[in-house]
């Protein structure tokens, strides 16, 4: 999933990013959608890292002993 969401944000920066003239409100939604998937993806790093710092405590402490 968390691959998804990288690949949904930067097809997200692309199209933003494009020198082409989008109608009425498009520019903006896209722009509030590119947000909320940042937020996402900060999420499942945070998560991700939540779950990988106790096994490096640990390894930490057995290189100690």
């Amino acid at each position: 999933m968390k691959k998804i969401i990288h690949k949904i944000g930067q097809a997200l920066q692309v199209i933003l990013l494009a020198p082409v003239k989008l109608p009425g409100k498009v520019p903006t939604i896209l722009k509030y959608l590119a947000i909320g998937v940042g937020i996402m993806e900060a999420l499942t790093d945070e998560q991700g890292g939540e779950k990988k710092a106790p096994d490096e405590q640990r390894g930490g402490e057995d290189e100690n002993q």
